[in-house]
């Protein structure tokens, strides 16, 4: 088992023939996922990488049965192509795309909202470096030889933490259930507390590590979820205990607005909650494997 994507997911690619789209498609056509096409307006019935491709989104979900995209669409053109995921049918998206501008974000948040919820996609992103399954399948930008199969689920803003959380629990022989990006940017397709309740649901990971970063409610948000609703240990890395208050760190949602959005209140606020701290970016994989030594 695995979260959103695995040997059998139908994937497409959209911005397939760009530069950046098929370097990435070739990649995780390399890591064996399952990658039946891809997306390009105007390159209708062409082939590309072995694979066909096609204008619209629709039509790869009616001709090749398509369930799952990864979005490499300029900043100016990606809302469009989310929401035309959305609409054809697209079950789960993945927007790698850096730099869409907020209100264009809000406006694809409006509209995954007129779906009914069992029927509206789930997107992941934007700005992020997508989602693995180890052994299983690849839809993002990640180094997969990194990522060992195994029973720890990883959720973060940061695509670079994640790696190094992977890379340490490898080298301890740690293995990842799937690890999912969320992306850095304010306003985002899903949350922390949506990822741990996927992860709650999967029978095949048994702890989760949050990544989490100054700025923003939802590492909290879901802290308060995991006290009241899930039965498997979270531990956490909050980055940015030294940032200064009120001043921009890397990421456009990393930046302290309000009371309780410091890492140090964050991580304060997670330990009264019952979520185990890692303190240092060094000791995620050490910290991991001391909560499964004790399950």
């Amino acid at each position: 088992m695995a979260i959103f994507i695995n040997e059998t997911t139908r994937i497409i690619v959209q911005g397939f023939t760009g530069k950046i789209g098929s370097f990435h498609a070739q990649d995780m056509i390399n890591y064996g996922s399952n990658v039946v096409g891809g997306v390009t307006p105007g390159k209708g019935g062409q082939t590309h990488l072995d694979r066909p491709v096609f204008n619209t989104v629709k039509e790869a979900v009616q001709q090749v049965g398509a369930e799952a995209s990864i979005i490499f669409v300029p900043p100016a053109f990606a809302a469009d192509s989310i929401m035309e995921a959305a609409d054809a049918g697209i079950k789960y998206c993945v927007a790698i795309t850096d730099g869409i501008p907020t209100q264009d974000m809000m406006t694809v948040k409006n509209f995954l909202r007129r779906f009914p919820k069992e029927q509206r996609m789930i997107l992941t992103g934007p700005n992020c470096a997508g989602t693995i399954s180890p052994g299983r399948a690849m839809l993002g930008i990640m180094p997969g030889h990194i990522y060992m199969q195994g029973h720890v689920g990883i959720v973060g803003r940061s695509g670079t933490l994640g790696y190094e959380a992977a890379d340490q629990m490898k080298r301890l022989g740690i293995g990842i259930s799937s690890s999912v990006g969320i992306g850095g940017d304010p306003i985002n397709g899903s949350s922390h507390r949506d990822i741990l309740e996927q992860f709650e649901q999967d029978p095949d990971t048994k702890v989760v590590l949050m990544i989490g970063e100054i700025g923003g409610p939802q590492e909290v948000e879901a802290g308060m979820f995991a006290k009241q609703h899930m039965s498997k240990p979270v531990v956490a890395y909050i980055a940015g205990l030294t940032a200064p208050e009120g001043r921009r760190m890397g990421h456009a949602g990393a930046i302290i607005s309000a009371a309780g959005e410091s890492a140090a209140e964050k991580v304060a606020i997670l330990k009264e909650l019952g979520v185990i701290i890692c303190p240092t970016p060094a000791a995620m994989g050490a910290t991991v494997a001391s909560v499964l030594a004790g399950i």
